[in-house]
């Protein structure tokens, strides 16, 4: 930017501003057709900014309408469910693996009591299956949402959980703790444009808020949102891309059901054979028995006599019903698309697809479930790894390199709980295949069902050697050797 440009942005910033974009749409002109402003690109204007500079002043908006949709659409409805239970479900199954078997028996023990609302949440109203789906939901609509580590009196550990929504950040609070570090969107910010710390409002009992927030350190507090560009300080609703096609639907839904009531309609109008009023006419010259139509209604057979000379003319509304069907599937193909979802997952609408189609629209599903559920899984570790330090404090276990060794007594796994197979006769053909040319191990299996391998190794230990007892063949594998019915099931027996 010259001197010119500088002393017309300080006496006239629009016109500074147009002057910029002129520039640079005749520099664009000369390279990229898509950077053309000539028709029909001449209204679209745009500007490369910060990820918080693009986002800072939509962000309350974008929120409100996504929460709006949430209320009342029940598209917005279908999204967030179809993520609630892929991403989460009922839940995850822990397996810790410290290597001491008694030991990790104990901390799943502890772990399954600490999971109930009355040991994990600051509020006991919920207990941490349904936290991880409430947090999954408000970030698809809010953008994000903070978990905050709550040590506490009262439960099996002194460890809880408090869950904040965004608007509890206190945007207008700008002093940081430590002065070389600055405050952006309630958020504490080091050189390195990392949190510090959260600085959240206050409120009574009533809602009303108080004055002076509190500031929580970082270490405390996990923020769970997705981050898009390097420059994103802050969250923003997964729905932002789609709102507007969510709107767009149910307005056109509601305009259409207006019409078609409307063309159900039927309407009386009575054509009188002599006035109501008037000089030299009206009720003076109607018969003596004067029957008043004001206030009726038809209902099915109704029987009511007419003025004589009287007639009733119907108005039927005629027209054609708007075929809405397929608009609606294509907004909601676009819609879902815009979420990374198929059509048949967001609308339940199956009734064109096929095992193959439907095969693979779940996979490609998977793909983007899985983006949320190695998230989901990260806060879920950090949760784990506090509650078994908060064990050892309350001395509850008590491994004696405890401190020396974090890492080993914090392994763990988690097991996601089964989904349902389309076709389960096929899919348990594919998984036998796969298993015996190695493509899968026993350990895969077990994971895919929910279940831990050992625990289904030993499970299964115990019913053959309870049928061997009976005398009966349970099938399955025993002493290294496949029973009959096995080898009857391998490929190509």
């Amino acid at each position: 930017m010259n001197w010119l440009d500088k002393a017309i942005e300080w006496v006239d910033p629009e016109e500074a501003y147009k002057r910029q974009v002129f520039r640079r749409s005749i520099e664009a002109e000369r390279n990229y057709d898509a950077a053309s402003y000539k028709r029909p690109n001449g209204n679209w204007r745009v500007l490369n900014e910060s990820a918080e500079q693009t986002d800072r002043f939509s962000r309350d908006t974008v929120r409100a309408r996504a929460r709006d949709l949430e209320r009342n659409s029940d598209v917005m409805n279908a999204v967030l469910g179809a993520y609630k239970r892929n991403v989460f479900g009922s839940g995850y199954k822990l397996r810790p693996g410290t290597g001491d078997s008694e030991l990790d028996k104990k901390i799943s023990d502890y772990w399954k009591i600490w999971c109930k609302k009355q040991n994990c949440d600051v509020t006991g109203t919920q207990n941490l299956n349904a936290i991880m789906r409430m947090v999954i939901q408000r970030k698809r609509v809010d953008g994000g949402v903070f978990l905050v580590k709550r040590y506490t009196s009262g439960g099996l550990v002194p460890f809880k959980l408090q869950i904040l929504e965004v608007d509890e950040l206190d945007t207008t609070f700008t002093s940081p703790h430590k002065k070389e570090n600055r405050v952006v969107g309630g958020v504490e910010y080091n050189a390195w444009n990392k949190p510090v710390g959260y600085f959240f409002r206050q409120y009574s009992i009533d809602g009303f808020e108080v004055v002076n927030p509190i500031y929580l350190e970082a270490k405390d507090v996990i923020f769970y949102y997705t981050k898009r560009r390097p420059s994103q300080i802050r969250e923003m609703s997964d729905m932002a891309q789609t709102i507007n096609r969510v709107r767009d639907m149910n307005e056109f839904m509601t305009a259409v059901s207006v019409k078609e009531r409307i063309l159900a309609c039927i309407s009386v109008f009575i054509k009188r054979v002599f006035p109501q009023s008037g000089f030299g006419g009206g009720r003076n010259s109607t018969p003596e028995k004067h029957t008043e139509y004001k206030g009726k209604t038809i209902t099915p057979g109704m029987i009511m006599d007419m003025n004589q000379g009287d007639e009733a003319q119907f108005l039927n509304p005629s027209g054609q019903a708007t075929d809405a069907a397929s608009f609606i599937k294509q907004e909601i193909r676009l819609i879902a698309a815009g979420q990374g979802l198929s059509y048949e997952t967001v609308s339940r609408d199956m009734s064109e697809s096929n095992y193959s189609s439907a095969r693979q629209g779940s996979i490609e599903d998977e793909l983007t479930y899985e983006e949320d559920r190695e998230q989901l899984l990260e806060i879920m570790d950090e949760i784990y790894e506090t509650f078994v330090i908060s064990l050892v404090l309350a001395q509850l276990v008590n491994p004696v390199d405890f401190w020396q060794d974090k890492e080993r007594y914090m392994g763990h796994t988690w097991i996601r709980a089964p989904k349902k197979w389309i076709d389960p006769l096929k899919e348990a053909n594919a998984n036998k295949i796969a298993l015996y040319t190695g493509q899968k191990s026993w350990a895969d299996m077990a994971a895919e069902s929910g279940r831990d391998w050992k625990e289904v190794i030993d499970e299964m230990a115990d019913i053959m050697e309870y049928g061997k007892e009976k005398g009966i063949d349970m099938g399955g594998v025993m002493f290294g050797k496949e029973s009959k019915n096995e080898q009857q099931l391998q490929p190509g027996a």
